[in-house]
Parts: C-alpha cells; structure tokens; sequence
C-alpha cells in the first residue's frame, strides 16, 4: 500500500510540474505566474479541489503519441472564494502553449455543466495560443462544446474570464460569451487573427499590443472591462468583485454587515452641481459619497467613459450604479455607453442585483458618425435593457434630463420604482436656448427677444416640478439625504415582484 499511496504523490508532483521547470521559469521571466500560482492566490488557501489532474491528450498524429504530459494544458477544479464555491479552469501556457486539445476542451466541459447544475460562478483564467493544429478538427469540435456550454450558462451563473497570456483565434469567443473580460497590461491580448495573417492579407503591419493589447480593449474596442498592471492586482481584483454577486440566478447577492450608517448625510453633495449649468463635475464623487464605506468596483472605466457602470453596496446591500458622466462628452449617450451601459443592466437584472442610475444626460450625440454607425440601434438597447429589467430601480436625476435620454435613464415610463430628483434637475426636450430658437422661429434675429423667450422656457421646464407634478418624480429631494432616501427605498422594495409577459426569449436590437 505504501508503494501505491508514494506512486501516486510521484504522479501528482509530475503532473503539478506543468511543463516543466524551465518553461516554467520562463513563463516568470515574462513577468507571468503559472496556471497553478495564480489558482492558488485566486482561491481561498487549501480550498482548491483539482479535477482530471491526470488526463492526457488522444493525438496520434505528428509524433503526438510521444509527447503527453498530464492535465494537457489546463488545471480545472473547484474551490472557495471567501468560503463561497466557485468552479474555475487555469489554461498551462507551459504544456504545449495552453493549445486546446479534444480532451482540453471536454475537461473545461465537464466544469462548465457541473458550475451549472450546482449553481456557482465560472471563472476561465486564459494563456494559450490557440487550437492544436496536430488534431485538426477535434480540438475546433472542442471549442463549440465549450461554446455551447457558455452560451447556456449565461444568465444563470456569472462567468468571468481572466486574459492572462495569450489568446488567439477560437480561444476568443468563450470569453466574449462570458458577463466580465479582464486583462492585464503589457502580458495579454486578443484577436481573432494574429499579426503575420494580418499582414498577409490586409498588408498592415501591426504589434500584437497594437492588434489586441489590453491598451486597445480596454479603452478602444470595449472587449475588456478592465486592465490591470500585473497577475497579482488581478486576481485581488477578481476576488473583489466576486464578492458583490450571487453565486447563481436562484440566489440574492450576498448582503454583509456595513459600518456605514444607513442615514448619515452628505452635505458636500449640496454643492456637487455648479451653478453653471455648462460646467462638469466628476458624478463618481457622487456614486462614492453615497455607496457604503465609499466602495465602488467600476466596470470599464477607461471605455466610454462618458458612462459610469460599477458595483457598491447600499445598506450592505449589493446594487449596480449606472451613472453619466458630465467629465466626458458632457455626459451625452452614444453608441458605445448605450452598449456598454445597456449590457451592464442586463447583467444585474439577470442576476437579481438592484440598479441605481444618476442621470445627468443632455440627450443622444448628434452627428453623422454616430447615426452612420447606428446609434438608433445601439441606444435601444439600453432602452430595451432597462424596460424588461424586473429587479429593483431606483433613480436620481442630478440636472440635466434632456429628450429621449431622459426617458432611457430608467425613467419612470420604463418601470422605474423609484424616481427622485435633486433641485437642480432640468427635466425637458432640450435646453431652452434651443427651445426658443424652434419655438419662436420668427423672432430670430432679435437678441433680445431670444434671451427673453429662453427665459421663459427656463422658468418653465428647468426644474423638476412639471415633472413631479405629473407623478414622473416621486419626490424632489435635498442631495445631502440622497444616500439615506435610496436605502430606504430600496428596503421597501426587498419582496418586489415583476414579471413579464411569457416568451421564448427576447429579441433585443443587437
């Protein structure tokens, strides 16, 4: 028996080795972690349990059969994350570069369907280059299982993947079927087609950081909801955020204890908008000063940055903020907020997690750019986003609430629960410059016959009592009880029940 119990640690110290010490002494050298380094700081200590660590590929050809190690390429498993279950798979770069095998594929498979059933979050740590060429087109049938197994999953547990490394043509799409993409800086990228096919076919020379760097992603593409500087900060991060979302769809997200008094006033907030109604001002200070201990966790800070999306919590509460942003484009909706603000919704909507939303929005980007890129479709989708969105919403509307972005805020028109407005708010089609020079065409070229219409149209609509009085707003409130009237709100709304109309699925405008 002795012999036995010592064959089998011989087997799993091998099989723990990856690729060997060498590759793994240059994966360090590129300023990378191993497959199991970065399990081990992800996971609660000694909490990880590794499935299949002896699972070999089935290649016989190109001299295949000769060259197997065990696990063929990924470490899948489950373990704690601050004593909550979470099923992960952590691709190898050093066994064959992370490559998906046949046998790859059905390990991360097999995660994916027991995440599923057992209702826990996925999280795919990436550093690979790509389907193994020797098994042609058993490891692309391996790619569409794993697909396959995303695509259901989505919606009923949160997946996140971690690019780590590499990650090249198939290898792309499981991470964008997943809820969150984050990457690390100058040691991670991705792209359908590498450099050299590049080349070859559209005759543009590119660096691999230029093509699919978390540089381009994060603040370009909006592929990644995140970049971080190192492995470390990034599974820090990543524990950070599991830790304000339920472990499935059939679970409340995790509420713990706040130290932050669920009435405390803010009275800074009283001053937060200028008196000058063209002037910005940052609306994270807002999210910050409101959410409990001033911790937020942002979702693709660096990408349309002209909307805010993150998680916090109200009352230890987890909830998401969506918020626009006057430090950018003045806090108008484009195509890109639209997209990125309308999936984050979805998200929390998805995963039983209430929505704040700021408003301070002069309306939709005009211009041709914007309309030949289709922003009629792409601001329906945040408008889609928040009329089926059945979990709580609770909204502020901070100043400006212009035209049709006014009624995408998660205005009261598309279910909003609760809708508050400070003072300051202007709630109107347009800015009354613009309403009186449409309205009083005729006198146009009189100054000051402009200047006095303008300011009848001010007096008129830039408040928010013509909407309050047609019960658009449920109250105005004094900014510095903000915080203590959206915890409030939201406790009453803690048993609330919505649901739509049956449906196989819905269609919304992609």
């Amino acid at each position: 028996m002795k012999d036995v119990l010592e064959q089998l640690e011989a087997k799993r110290a091998a099989a723990r080795m990856g690729g060997g010490e060498a590759r793994i002494a240059a994966q360090h050298g590129k300023g990378k972690l191993s497959a199991r380094e970065r399990i081990e700081l992800l996971l609660d200590d000694g909490s990880f349990e590794e499935w299949d660590m002896f699972v070999e590929h089935r290649c016989v050809d190109f001299g295949m059969a000769e060259k197997k190690i065990p696990g063929d390429g990924v470490v899948t498993g489950h373990g704690t994350i601050n004593g909550r279950l979470v099923y992960l798979f952590s691709k190898d770069f050093t066994v064959f570069g992370g490559s998906l095998s046949e046998t790859h594929a059905q390990k991360i498979v097999k995660i994916q369907k027991a995440a599923i059933q057992n209702g826990a979050p996925i999280i795919g740590i990436f550093d690979a280059g790509g389907a193994r060429i020797q098994e042609g087109v058993a490891s692309l049938g391996g790619y569409a299982d794993i697909f396959l197994q995303n695509t259901l999953a989505s919606g009923v547990v949160p997946q996140i993947s971690m690019i780590m490394g590499p990650c090249a043509g198939g290898d792309v799409y499981s991470p964008a079927i997943t809820d969150f993409i984050f990457m690390v800086k100058d040691t991670s990228y991705m792209y359908v087609t590498g450099p050299d096919v590049v080349k070859t076919v559209t005759n543009e020379t590119v660096t691999h950081e230029e093509l699919g760097g978390a540089s381009i992603h994060a603040k370009k593409s909006g592929v990644a909801d995140g970049a971080f500087e190192n492995d470390i900060e990034a599974l820090v991060q990543l524990r950070r955020l599991i830790d304000f979302l339920p472990l499935s769809n059939r679970e409340t997200p995790p509420k713990r204890p706040s130290h932050d008094v669920a009435d405390r006033q803010e009275p800074s907030l009283d001053t937060l908008v200028p008196s000058n109604p063209n002037k910005p001002y940052d609306i994270k200070e807002l999210i910050e000063k409101v959410a409990d201990e001033g911790d937020f966790f942002e979702i693709a800070p660096d990408y349309a940055a002209n909307i805010v999306t993150g998680f916090g919590r109200l009352d230890g509460q987890p909830v998401g903020f969506v918020a626009n942003q006057p430090m950018s484009l003045a806090g108008v909706l484009d195509s890109d907020a639209s997209r990125k603000a309308g999936r984050f919704v979805r998200f929390c909507d998805a995963f039983n997690i209430p929505i704040v939303t700021f408003v301070d929005v002069p309306g939709f980007l005009p211009g041709t750019k914007q309309e030949y890129g289709g922003l009629i479709k792409h601001g329906a989708k945040l408008l889609f986003a928040y009329a089926e969105a059945t979990v709580p919403k609770l909204t502020v509307i901070t100043r400006k609430a212009y035209g049709g972005a006014y009624d995408v805020m998660s205005s009261k028109h598309l279910r909003g629960d609760v809708n508050y407005a400070w003072p300051t708010a202007e709630i109107a089609v347009m800015g009354a410059k613009g309403a009186a020079e449409i309205i009083h065409r005729k006198d146009a070229a009189d100054p000051d016959k402009m200047a006095a219409h303008a300011k009848e149209y001010e007096d008129r609509f830039a408040n928010p009592f013509v909407a309050a009085g047609r019960g658009y707003i449920d109250d105005v409130i004094m900014p510095h009880n903000t915080r203590k009237r959206l915890i409030s709100a939201l406790r009453t709304l803690k048993n609330k029940k919505a649901e739509n109309p049956w449906k196989k699925h819905d269609n919304i405008p992609l």
